[in-house]
C-alpha cells in the first residue's frame, strides 16, 4: 500500500505506525500542511492517515488551509471510499468533516490515562485483541461531543465519550496516541500548545512525570498500536 499522511507538526509524525508501514514493504508520502505544503492532486494513494497537531479545527481564520483538509477528508471518505485513520486532531477532523461536532473539552485530558471499549469496540475488527480497557497517552482540550450520522463510538474514557469512532466499514480514528516513541515526550513539549497545557494539567514537574509514564509504558503501547495498525489494514481491505 501507499499511504498518503497529513502531519500538522513536524515532530508530531505517525510514530510507530509509520516504522511499522516500513517494516511491512509499504511506503507512505508526509505533507506537512501547517508548513504549506499542498494536498496532492493525483489519486495516486491506497489509505489517508491524519495526524494530531496544536491546532482546532475551528480555527480557520488562523490556519487557513484547514479548509482545503476538510474538504479533502470528506471527499475521500464519503465519496472515492479511501481507507482512512485519524489519530487526536485527525480523529476530530473526521467527525466534523462528517457532519459530527467538535468542542473544547470540560476536563482536558493530559497523561497516560485508562481508555475502555464499548460493546462495538469489543467486538469489531479494529480493536481485536485489545483489552477493554488499556493505558494510552492523552493530550488533548478539544473533542468529538456529537457523532456524525453512520458512525458509532468504538471507546470511551472518563472524561471524554468519544474516544474512538467508526464510520461506516473503512474509516477509523482514536482521540489518543499508541504510537509514541521515546522522544515522543520530550519533543511534542516543545510545541508552546502542549506545553502549556501539560503544565497546566500536571504542574511544574508535568514533564518529567509524563515522561516517566510513557516510558513505563511504552512496550504495552507498542503492542497495541501495531495491534490496532494489523487491525486497520485488514478492516479497510478491499473485498
Amino acid at each position: 500500500m501507499h499511504i498518503l499522511i497529513f502531519q500538522h507538526a513536524r515532530v508530531e509524525t505517525a510514530g510507530s505506525l509509520g516504522e511499522f508501514l516500513k517494516e511491512d514493504g509499504h511506503t507512505f508520502e508526509v505533507v506537512h500542511l501547517d508548513e504549506g505544503e499542498q494536498i496532492p492532486k493525483t489519486d495516486n494513494f491506497d489509505g489517508l492517515w491524519v495526524l494530531g497537531g496544536p491546532m482546532d479545527v475551528w480555527e480557520e481564520e488562523k490556519f487557513p488551509w484547514l479548509k482545503e483538509e476538510k474538504a479533502f477528508i470528506k471527499y475521500q471518505v464519503q465519496q472515492v471510499g479511501t481507507p482512512f485513520l485519524g489519530i487526536c486532531l485527525g480523529h476530530q477532523l473526521l467527525a466534523e468533516c462528517l457532519g459530527g461536532k467538535v468542542s473544547k473539552s470540560q476536563k482536558p485530558e493530559v497523561g497516560v490515562l485508562d481508555v475502555s471499549l464499548t460493546e462495538s469496540g469489543q467486538s469489531g475488527v479494529f480493536f481485536d485483541g485489545i483489552p477493554e480497557t488499556f493505558k494510552t497517552l492523552q493530550w488533548h482540550g478539544a473533542e468529538v461531543t456529537d457523532l456524525p450520522s453512520g458512525s458509532r463510538i468504538l471507546a470511551w474514557s472518563k472524561n471524554c465519550g468519544i474516544q474512538a469512532l467508526q464510520w461506516e466499514t473503512r474509516a477509523f480514528s482514536v482521540q489518543f496516541h499508541l504510537e509514541i516513541e521515546d522522544k515522543t515526550v520530550l519533543n511534542w513539549s516543545n510545541i508552546p500548545e502542549y506545553k502549556s497545557s501539560l503544565e497546566k494539567e500536571m504542574g511544574e514537574n508535568g514533564f518529567e512525570k509524563m515522561q516517566k509514564d510513557c516510558l513505563n509504558n511504552i512496550n504495552s503501547m507498542k503492542e497495541k498500536a501495531e495491534r490496532l495498525y494489523i487491525n486497520w489494514m485488514q478492516a479497510t481491505a478491499k473485498t
